[in-house]
Parts: structure tokens; sequence; C-alpha cells
């Protein structure tokens, strides 16, 4: 997964847009001049799983998941007529003729089938 990196010029962009706090993570790099600029600013820096020192830690509460497991796919059931999946698989026909290969197939199926739970559909 590619790094992120906030320099004090995002940081400052961030604290006029009325952000007070970024959460850090494994895959966020703050500068040495923007972690100077947020102190300077009152700007808060929080790691990801950040919690006190005397905090027990408790895993059978809350349980950690992984980004595939969060990204679930809509489950797929077979009908007849026109349904919303039949819709959709239409409609994925349609732009990959149209496009070709310059879209990605899964991205272009989470579109659709976002943009057909927004549409009412009968």
């Amino acid at each position: 997964m590619a790094k992120t990196f906030y320099t004090d010029r995002d940081i400052q962009d961030l604290y006029q847009r009325g952000v007070t706090s970024l959460v850090v993570s494994d895959d966020i790099v703050v500068t040495d001049l923007a972690r100077e600029k947020a102190m300077k600013l009152g700007f808060e820096l929080v790691r990801e799983h950040d919690q006190p020192q005397d905090a027990p830690i408790r895993p059978y509460i809350t349980k950690q998941t992984s980004p595939s497991a969060m990204a679930a796919q809509p489950s797929r059931l077979p009908r007849k007529g026109n349904s919303k999946q039949d819709l959709q698989e239409r409609v994925q026909k349609a732009v990959i003729a149209r496009l070709g290969d310059s879209v990605d197939p899964k991205l272009l199926g989470t579109i659709v089938s976002r943009v057909l739970k927004n549409v009412d559909t009968k």
C-alpha cells in the first residue's frame, strides 16, 4: 500500500480548514517540520491504536479487522427478470463495451452497485 506523506504545509492547510487532529498509522509519514508545525499550532497527532499506558488491553472487546474483511462484496443471488442484479450486469457490460480495458472490473462493479443502491429501481 502506498504511504501518505504530510508536510508542514499540509498540517497548516488542515488546521486552517478546522481539523485539529490527525490519526497517524504505519502508512502515514509526518515530516519533522510537520511535527514541529503541529506542536506550535496545538494540532494533535494520534497513533492509530493509541491508548493510555495504564489502560487494560482487552482484545476480546475490540477485535481488529483486516481491510479486506471490511470491504465485502455484495452477495449475488440468481434472480429472474429485471432484477437489480440483472440491471447491474447489463450496465457493467455496456460500460466495458464502451470503455474497453481502461476500467477495472472490480471497481466498476462497486461503483455500479453503489449507484443502484442510491437510485430507486423497480
